[in-house]
């Protein structure tokens, strides 16, 4: 049994079976989606579902609902007769990605940013710190990471679920985006976490309207330079 299985094998240990056969799926669909944000699976290679299963010490089952999740991040490709593949940077799909972030992010914060603790803070606090470490040491496999639960943090008292299942979603599918902005310009990597320290500072004083207005800036930039970015 290998990592993943292992993995989900304690994890699962005294609950339903539903319960562990989801853990499996979330772990199959963590590693095939880090693979192809690490570059380990290319543009284009097909991913063939017997061939991952081997690989991840799993079943068929959790891989082909894995690969559905990851088709709906668009990091996936599925098409009939073909199967699946890694797909291709989306200028239009990054665009409309974005776009939606920067109307539903705002409207998660405004319902989340007055119910956040002290220690709902606390642990942001310590998210930014990671992130500017893995900045400075250029860990790129973390910093999509570290921003997802940044952003996540700052909506967990929205209490909105179906809004922050869909900015989930749209935080993952970013995760590939924003990796290649962070890696064009140290400027980019600036400007990014000390956007992020003024919202906590901002929702931490009660200025809840500057930090909903300073997030879709925040949003809005960074479609602004990867448009750049990937218009070379």
């Amino acid at each position: 049994m290998n990592g993943i299985a292992r993995t989900a094998r304690r994890t699962t240990q005294a609950t339903t079976l539903g319960e562990g056969h989801k853990t499996v799926t979330a772990a199959v669909t963590e590693a095939i989606r880090a693979r192809i944000l690490d570059g380990a699976y290319a543009t284009g290679m097909k991913l063939q579902q017997d061939m991952l299963a081997a690989e991840l010490g799993v079943s068929r089952i959790p891989v082909r609902e894995a690969l559905f999740q990851l088709d709906a991040e668009g990091l996936v490709t599925i098409a009939p007769q073909r199967g699946a593949t890694v797909s291709p940077l989306s200028p239009e799909r990054m665009r409309e990605t974005l776009e939606m972030r920067a109307i539903l992010e705002p409207y998660l914060l405004r319902h989340s940013a007055p119910g956040l603790t002290a220690e709902d803070l606390a642990g942001l606090d310590r998210v930014l710190q990671a992130y500017a470490a893995a900045i400075e040491a250029g860990e790129v496999n973390r910093w999509g990471e570290l921003n997802l639960e940044f952003h996540l943090g700052l909506y967990a008292r929205a209490g909105r679920p179906r809004a922050l299942a869909t900015v989930t979603t749209l935080l993952r599918e970013s995760d590939r985006y924003t990796r290649v902005q962070l890696a064009a310009s140290p400027a980019y990597q600036r400007r990014a976490q000390n956007e992020h320290l003024e919202l906590l500072r901002l929702c931490r004083a009660g200025e809840y309207e500057a930090a909903a207005a300073l997030l879709e800036e925040h949003v809005r930039h960074v479609l602004v330079a990867l448009g750049a970015i990937l218009r070379g």
